[in-house]
């Protein structure tokens, strides 16, 4: 039973749709167990001083995660490995090795100083809990989450190779498990070691990430090993191709470390509230803007290793549009429908109505962002494949810069001018809530998203003049039939109100069901009359099986 399962996930996946679909449907089944963890975690913990700690533990980790464990991610790699495997399966297989090496040796360091100099890191990096009696606690949490990592390290460099040979779905299953993972910690783990056992949970589900990739590996005979023959002069290369990317990532984490920061030193509660919203909008991300990046980044590698920049510049403006297509109405419903989806997937136990309107209301404002956070995935992995990694570098180097000044800048404006706070809190309905000033973060980040945006597209459509056209009708399709579809929607949700009871969360659950159900019929009939490419290539594509569809030439050949 277990082999014939491990079979079907290391099944070959080719054609751009199938794979993005394929990468939805398992990144769907990631975020279900996601909102099932924060579920559990609302419902005994609520916003508040627990959670806090929780989530202040995971900064440090993500940002080792981001800095040394980016040096092996597979937007870099993967074209390394493309060319290498092309020329000889024992000159891929010396390659991966020697990365292995290095980067075992490069996290094992810097974890090992993460661990030893915490009791002085942590209370400087998240000055909130400088003088709180559970300052312990936290630097005991983040020693733990430190093995997350280093094992989430190891499972890029593996997912690399699996996706060469198009194993997407050994690829999208690891987020699964290790979801699954974090909630053995909440459920298992919590009520004998404390907040501790949540950090096991965090490690476990790491492991779990990168050992469902093991068998496959092993299988091929791709499983890298340790070895004295490090080709440096290689390793070099990879450092310094790598280096613009981490950077970038880096900044990126740093960004979201200085608002978690600031929001440390908020009213208690207020970083609870900050990841809550944050994991909400990362929905439309995961499911739309990561699936059909990570399921045509191996085909572009593909094309510019071959030189085919017109096939290259069709596969960009495809996933572009497929991207808009799919997140704007996304967008426009979960700001419609926000109450309603904290609610439901939040809403019991300890989580208040008063925790539902600001996590509600940071999550209007941060999913504003989530076109362009999935967009700018999508122009990253095509600056990586070309080899343009300082591109991605300089633009999210501004964009990173910018939210940590919008922060500072929006949060003072936020304390000294009345009226700026009475406007936003009055907007989404938090006046007299404690704790609103939270809510300026996630108008930072947002707002630096859509600077970082702009300035990819720019950069990107002046080198490839025909891609703007394309992708701005499908913009103008979507958003004018997304509108239209909110307000149906809205509309709709004051004749439910007096259907569902409202006090209980079922009845929340199906005011919103039915209003966004009545909102997405809309949807389709106005792209109908506007007669959208898109909803016909839906359609197309949805016909076939996926699971073995007939695809073009250019995506069936091994990599």
């Amino acid at each position: 039973m277990v082999k014939r399962w491990m079979n079907a996930i290391g099944r070959e996946i080719l054609g751009l749709h199938e794979a993005a679909y394929l990468l939805a449907l398992f990144a769907a089944m990631s975020l279900v167990l996601a909102l099932v963890r924060d579920k559990l975690l609302a419902f005994a913990f609520g916003a508040g001083h627990t959670l806090d700690i929780y989530y202040a533990a995971f900064r440090i980790p993500d940002f080792l995660f981001a800095s040394v464990g980016s040096l092996v991610s597979a937007s870099i790699l993967l074209p390394y490995f493309i060319e290498r495997f092309e020329r000889s399966r024992q000159e891929g297989r010396a390659f991966s090795d020697s990365i292995f090496t290095v980067f075992f040796g490069l996290m094992a360091v810097a974890a090992g100083v993460a661990y030893f100099i915490a009791p002085w890191l942590v209370p400087l990096v998240i000055p909130g809990f400088d003088h709180d009696p559970s300052l312990p606690q936290l630097i005991t949490t983040m020693r733990i989450m430190l093995l997350s990592p280093f094992f989430l390290g190891l499972s890029n460099l593996y997912s690399s190779l699996t996706q060469m040979h198009h194993r997407f779905l050994v690829y999208a299953a690891s987020p699964v498990v290790y979801n699954a993972g974090i909630i053995i910690g909440v459920v298992g783990l919590y009520p004998i070691f404390g907040i501790p056992g949540l950090a096991l949970g965090v490690a476990i589900g790491a492991i779990f990430h990168v050992g469902i990739q093991v068998p496959f590996m092993t299988g091929e005979g791709l499983l890298p090993r340790f070895t004295r023959k490090i080709d440096w002069t290689d390793t070099r290369k990879i450092a310094l191709s790598s280096l613009p990317r981490t950077i970038t990532l880096s900044a990126n984490q740093l960004a979201s470390f200085v608002l978690v920061s600031m929001a440390s030193l908020m009213a208690t509660g207020s970083i609870a509230v900050f990841n809550f919203a944050f994991n909400l909008q990362s929905v439309p991300l995961t499911l739309i803007g990561a699936s059909y990046s990570s399921a045509v980044f191996p085909t572009l590698s593909r094309l510019l290793f071959k030189g085919d920049t017109k096939e290259f510049l069709e596969k960009m403006v495809a996933s572009a549009q497929h991207i808009i297509f799919w997140s704007m109405p996304l967008t426009v419903l979960f700001i419609v429908l926000r109450a309603q989806i904290v609610r439901t997937v939040l809403g019991a136990g300890a989580f208040d109505w008063a925790d539902t309107r600001l996590v509600a209301a940071a999550l209007a404002i941060f999913v504003i962002s989530t076109i362009g956070q999935s967009l700018i995935v999508l122009f990253v992995r095509g600056f990586y494949a070309e080899g343009k990694t300082s591109r991605p570098l300089l633009i999210n180097a501004v964009s990173a810069t910018g939210i940590v000044a919008l922060g500072f800048a929006l949060w003072k404006m936020f304390e000294a001018w009345p009226v700026f706070r009475f406007f936003l809190e009055d907007l989404f309905k938090v006046d007299g809530q404690v704790g609103t000033s939270v809510l300026v973060l996630a108008l930072a980040y947002t707002l630096g998203v859509i600077l970082n945006t702009f300035l990819h597209w720019w950069v990107f459509a002046r080198h490839y003049k025909g891609f703007t056209r394309p992708v701005l009708e499908t913009l103008f399709h979507s958003f004018a039939a997304s509108v239209i579809m909110g307000y149906a929607a809205y509309l709709s949700l004051r004749i439910f109100a007096g259907v569902f009871p409202l006090t209980k969360v079922w009845g929340v659950f199906m005011q919103g069901f039915c209003s966004g159900l009545i909102g997405l019929v809309v949807l389709v009939l106005v792209l109908i009359i506007l007669r959208n490419k898109e909803l016909a290539t839906v359609w197309r594509t949805l016909h076939h099986k996926i699971w073995g569809a007939a695809v073009p030439p250019a995506e069936v050949e091994h990599m």
